[in-house]
């Protein structure tokens, strides 16, 4: 049984975002680029917002501001930068709740590994 309340939500997916990242010394020294899917549960229904963008959560700002914490600095899991990601747009963006998926292309014959992560 679900016992969270609805919320209309803001998907933002396969967002590029370059980084330095890997266990090895001589792989954090490169930059990749992950991608991340992003889903924020807003709390203002849509019908609600008047079509006034200070009332909702404005995806390109989210996209600008998870770039650039992804390139702060070098991190050696994707599991510490997705942690960081959802801690952020909890805290500064007013989500209600956050899912976030982070790929990166790394195994030989694997398409991607992922992390998710889902924060109220």
């Amino acid at each position: 049984m679900n016992t969270l309340p609805l919320a209309d939500e803001i998907h933002l997916h396969g967002l590029d975002l370059p980084v330095q990242i890997g266990v090895p010394e001589e792989e954090r020294a490169a930059w990749q680029t992950l991608q991340a899917d992003v889903i924020l549960s807003v709390a203002t229904r849509f019908e609600e917002l008047g079509d006034e963008i200070d009332r909702t959560i404005d995806y390109s700002a989210v996209a600008n501001r998870l770039r650039a914490l992804a390139a702060e600095r070098p991190r050696r899991l994707i599991e510490t930068l997705a942690t960081e990601m959802t801690a952020c747009l909890l805290a500064e963006f007013g989500a209600l709740r956050v899912s976030v998926t982070l790929r990166k292309r790394i195994l030989p014959g694997c398409d991607h590994v992922a992390v998710h992560l889902i924060r109220p």
